[in-house]
């Protein structure tokens, strides 16, 4: 895409994820596309926690590429390539990291931008954001065309439109399970986007002021409290009383549930036999597997797609 600027987008560059300059072009006191979502305690990777002390300068867990995250790396191109067989009207274009022109620290990355086609080419002017996913599940996927996707990817995409001023309606295109391929239409709302950007304004300030966010339950604010000490020293720390107390509690009730969990697993082996599924009112509940004859385990249905 020829276009360096946007309605309300600067161009700052493209950059290779993971390098130096692609660190820079999303560091300090910015709040990208990807970040938003932790803003607001809606990203499954992130939380106010683990992005305030990755924005504080402060140690986070290192980076670690996940089978998802390398697949779907890989599989973008195949379903951005599998959207424009579906809208020969457009023309999808890799793009690189975006500022908002007034507000320098809100920045975007959206995967694609779209221009329109006519006689087999492009104006070169972007009129809509596009995004690519993958998902191995579906986990919170509805059918194609509906209004029914992750949160956290609506509110990259509203971020993107909002810095970019593209207000277009946004495509986003998933393959989930490498087979099923899915698209949805994010028409931008101007209500959301000042929300979550009065949200990341008090944010920044909180980096500024030092002002720790809670800690809360999220696997990524505990990973991030795990890396923050250095060495270990042979010494007792006094601790509230009541932080102790709800440690305690959390053991013994962590003990109930797996021992009620190993219970109802027995009752549903129980009722399944040696069949392979567990339905309720038409509803799947949890499969059996099998290996060398004997039952290995049995899971719960994540997907919302249950139905027998």
């Amino acid at each position: 895409m020829a276009a360096t600027q946007t309605p309300t987008g600067i161009l700052l560059g493209t950059f290779t994820p993971g390098t130096p300059e692609w660190d820079e072009a999303r560091a300090g006191l910015t709040i990208t596309a990807t970040e938003i979502a932790a803003v607001m305690g809606l990203s499954p990777w992130m939380s106010p926690f683990s992005l305030w002390h990755k924005k504080s300068g402060l140690k986070t867990p290192p980076f670690e590429m996940s089978a998802p995250i390398e697949w779907g790396t890989r599989l973008e191109p195949a379903v951005a390539a599998k959207f424009e067989d579906e809208h020969p009207e457009y023309l999808a274009r890799k793009t690189g990291t975006w500022r908002h022109t007034e507000r320098e620290w809100q920045r975007a990355t959206p995967d694609r931008l779209l221009a329109h086609r006519e006689n087999g080419a492009s104006d070169g002017k972007p009129i809509r954001i596009g995004e690519v996913k993958t998902s191995p599940f579906g986990d919170g996927w509805g059918p194609s065309g509906s209004d029914e996707f992750p949160i956290h990817y609506r509110c990259q995409i509203t971020w993107q439109q909002d810095t970019l001023g593209l207000t277009e309606p946004a495509h986003l295109a998933v393959l989930i399970g490498g087979w099923d391929y899915r698209e949805y239409v994010v028409p931008y709302d101007e209500a959301d986007a000042k929300t979550m950007r009065d949200a990341a304004e008090k944010f920044l300030d909180t980096v500024r002021n030092g002002q720790r966010p809670p800690i809360d339950g999220a696997d990524a604010t505990y990973q991030t409290i795990r890396v923050q000490p250095d060495g270990l020293e042979d010494r007792d720390v006094e601790i509230p009383i009541e932080d102790a107390a709800r440690y305690e509690i959390a053991q013994q009730q962590m003990a109930v549930v797996k021992t009620e969990l190993t219970a109802a697993k027995g009752v549903l082996l129980d009722h399944i036999g040696n069949g392979k599924r567990a339905v309720a009112c038409g509803r799947r509940i949890a499969y059996r597997t099998v290996r060398d004859g004997q039952t290995h385990s049995i899971s719960p249905y994540t997907s919302k797609d249950t139905a027998a």
